[in-house]
Order: C-alpha cells, then structure tokens, then sequence
C-alpha cells in the first residue's frame, strides 16, 4: 500500500458509518416532525444501494400517515427534500436518503417494476419503442431496473415535470 491511499474496506466503513449517520439525523427531523403532527408512527433506518433509507411506519394501519404521503406521494416528496435538507445541515454534504412513508413507496417500487417489465415485453413482441407517461425519477428509476433486467435498454426524455421513459429494442 502506497502512502495517501486507503484500503477499500476502511472506505466501504466509512462509506457505512456516513450513510448511518445520515439515517440518524434523518430519525431525529422526522420523530420531531411526527411530535409537532401529533401522529404516531415508528423509525425504521436501513441502508440500501448505497443510500440512507428510513421508513416511518405505524403499528395502526397507517391511516394517519397517509396525510404525510398525500396525493400520488407529493407530500411524501417535499418531506423527503426537507430531510434531505435538514441532513445537509448537519452534515454538509448532498444526500441521496430515501424516505418511505406506510409502505407507499414500497408499493409503488413494486407496481412500477410490474410497468417496466410489461413495457419490455410489448418492445419485444412489436419491436417499436413505447413511451410512458410522465415520472418522478424515483420512479423513473425503478422502471429503467425493471427493463435492463428484462434485457432492453430504456432512456429518459423530456424537461421536468414532464421527463418520461422510452422502451427500447434491444
């Protein structure tokens, strides 16, 4: 080893312990926001894909959660860029942290997979590119992983609000 250099088991540690405290900080806005709500739900704080993920959950069904998502998620997306915010304040680097909010995002993680595929199978079937309606890029994500795993490749067009997914042929 040369010196200046770091092993890259001490950066995957580091990488870690950077993203758990992301988490943390993230816990810590969001129980403060759930007091000032005066709405019960749990933390849940993970790391997956090389980013923070903390959940709230609730133990009731999550009825009173759903204000917290709101209409098509919106909500959900202005309170993951204000913990975003508030993780930049502390720590003052961008975060990627992605919040989930009664299982909303996990629903909809698995609904857009579901999209993604189906679009693939209809570009194999007619060998014509298929458009999809417009997309957050979370969402826009998760259905560019659902077709490179059904073996197409897939691009996004448009200006935001209205960026979009083509399918394309292999």
């Amino acid at each position: 080893m040369t010196e200046g250099t770091i092993p890259a088991a001490a950066e995957e540690g580091d990488t870690l312990t950077r993203l758990e405290q992301e988490g943390e900080i993230a816990a810590d806005y969001l129980e403060g926001l759930l007091d000032i709500a005066d709405l019960d739900g749990d933390i849940d704080m993970d790391v997956e894909a090389d980013r923070a993920a903390v959940s709230i959950i609730s133990d009731s069904g999550g009825r009173d959660l759903q204000k917290l998502v709101g209409r098509d998620g919106e909500v959900l997306e202005a309170l993951q860029e204000l913990t975003r915010l508030a993780v930049h304040r502390e720590t003052g680097d961008r975060s990627r942290l992605m919040l989930d909010i009664a299982g909303f995002r996990a629903k909809k993680r698995t609904e857009l997979a579901e999209l993604g595929a189906k679009a693939a199978d209809e570009v194999k079937s007619t060998g014509a590119p298929v458009k999809l309606d417009p997309m957050t890029p979370f969402e826009r994500k998760v259905v560019h992983d659902a077709v490179a795993a059904a073996g197409l490749r897939s691009e996004s067009e448009g200006e935001e609000p209205q960026r979009f997914v083509v399918v394309l042929p292999a």
